[in-house]
């Protein structure tokens, strides 16, 4: 008799275990693959530093900040309050800040690149009338009228930064003025009528927005201590641009400031320089994009909170500028931004071919762990198809049957083999071709030993379609 194995076998448990290794290794591929996706979609957090407390900057970014809470899904804001500008650019070279507010000519980190323009900052000279201040004694100087009669003055500087002082170096060696024979005083936004009631100065320079309240207010003063404002065009503006790229020739447009009476009375030629929000060029370009997109999506939404909002534009792209433009802002502005078949296309094909190759490689696993079974699965129809031929020299019912009980655990065992997954549809084929030889057997030698006549065949052994 070929023995059988019960449920409960080495080789049974075998088989299982490799079905729920496989269905493990499916599980945590679906896991990984919906926790990509978690991460993919999670809105990414950037942090912005902006200073000082309390600015006009300041304000702006934290109206951004909340705007983006409130309309973004693919990105958030998060800023980091530092004492200035000078701070928040030391920051993003320390990669303690993933963007950060500044002025395009300090001294900024060598790979930080522009992602959006915060302000446009307009540099205006202007001198006194030329009247003094009563009660000073000093005589009244002769009248400034151009950068070149600053030769020996003495001019007032509003903000304490530094770049403001190299600003006003840079006009006037650009004006052909030696810087060391031009004394200057600096004066903080807080002082303006101190500023306005010094009559050692003879001009005063400001730099800001057009419509900076700090740069108005200390014209009127000025106006209003020492008689009307002369400007003063920086008439070499384009030739000092192209000298420090970091700086744009520009034009006060007449009456900016007043308009009755105007102020200035017509054009003035100056010089620019840009506020704006930089990062690191490693910062991933879809990261930029992200943030490019959505800040211009709620630019208006931002103006309602923050005046200062208004000011907020492009940088340009179609020319070298100083920083340079990221390449995350640069694709949306110039609208060459991959999508996202353009960007992950190559991993979705690349993840097809793994798939096919994962599932050929679990196939071929499968059937290398199921190899005893299936060789187990050959050795029952082997041995069918010997008991088939022993059947033709049976003498007696009793070894017929007893060949059909050996059979019938075999059709048992291969039937719960292939429940459990570890024999193939094919082979469980060639097993019924295997016992319809055996039933032709049975049917055939017990005809001869009743002394009957095989018209046709017996019916095949129910067993196996009984069991399936």
């Amino acid at each position: 008799m070929f023995p059988s194995k019960g449920k409960g076998s080495p080789d049974r448990l075998r088989g299982r275990r490799s079905l729920l290794i496989v269905l493990a290794l499916g599980f945590a591929a679906f896991c990984a693959a919906t926790g990509t996706l978690y991460y993919v979609l999670e809105p990414s957090t950037l942090r912005i530093a902006v200073g000082p407390p309390g600015s006009e900057d300041e304000g702006v970014v934290r109206a951004m900040a909340e705007a983006f809470d409130n309309e973004s899904r693919t990105v958030r804001l998060s800023p980091i309050a530092t004492a200035g500008a000078a701070e928040s650019l030391a920051l993003l070279d320390l990669n303690e800040t993933d963007l950060a507010v500044g002025r395009a000519d300090l001294s900024t980190p060598a790979d930080a690149q522009t992602l959006a323009i915060l302000r446009k900052n307009y540099t205006v000279l202007w001198a006194p009338s030329g009247r003094t201040l009563k009660g000073s004694g000093k005589k009244a100087p002769a009248k400034i009228r151009e950068v070149a009669n600053l030769d020996g003055r003495k001019v007032g500087i509003i903000g304490r930064t530094g770049a403001n002082a190299a600003l006003l170096r840079a006009i006037l060696n650009g004006s052909g003025v030696n810087p060391d024979r031009v004394a200057m005083a600096q004066f903080g936004t807080e002082e303006i009528e101190k500023l306005a009631q010094d009559p050692t100065l003879d001009a005063y320079l400001s730099v800001g927005p057009l419509d900076s309240k700090i740069t108005a207010n200390a014209i009127a003063a000025t106006a209003r201590s020492r008689g009307p404002p002369k400007f003063l065009p920086v008439e070499a503006s384009e030739a000092i641009a192209l000298k420090h790229p970091r700086y744009e020739a520009e034009e006060i447009p007449a009456s900016v400031f007043s308009a009755n009476p105007a102020w200035p009375e017509d054009k003035v030629d100056t010089i620019s320089v840009n506020h704006l929000i930089l990062a690191k060029k490693a910062l991933s370009e879809s990261k930029v994009a992200a943030f490019y997109r959505q800040l211009f999506a709620v630019r208006d939404t931002i103006r309602q909170r923050v005046a200062g909002a208004a000011h907020i534009a492009k940088p340009e792209t179609e020319k070298e500028t100083e920083p340079s433009v990221h390449r995350g802002a640069a694709a949306v502005i110039n609208g060459t931004e991959r999508t996202f078949l353009d960007k992950y296309g190559d991993y979705f094909w690349f993840a097809l071919l793994l798939l096919s190759g994962v599932g050929s490689a679990a196939a071929w696993l499968r059937r290398y762990v199921n190899r005893d079974e299936r060789h187990e699965t050959t050795s029952h129809r082997n041995r069918i198809i010997a008991v088939a031929s022993q059947i033709r020299a049976a003498q007696s019912e009793e070894e017929l049957l007893a060949s059909q009980r050996e059979v019938d655990a075999i059709i048992d065992e291969t039937l719960s083999c292939y429940d459990d997954g570890t024999i193939e549809q094919e082979d469980l084929t060639a097993f019924g071709l295997a016992l319809e030889l055996f039933d032709h057997a049975i049917a055939e030698r017990r005809a001869v030993l009743h002394g009957g006549r095989i018209d046709q065949p017996a019916a095949p052994n129910p067993s196996l379609a009984s069991r399936r």
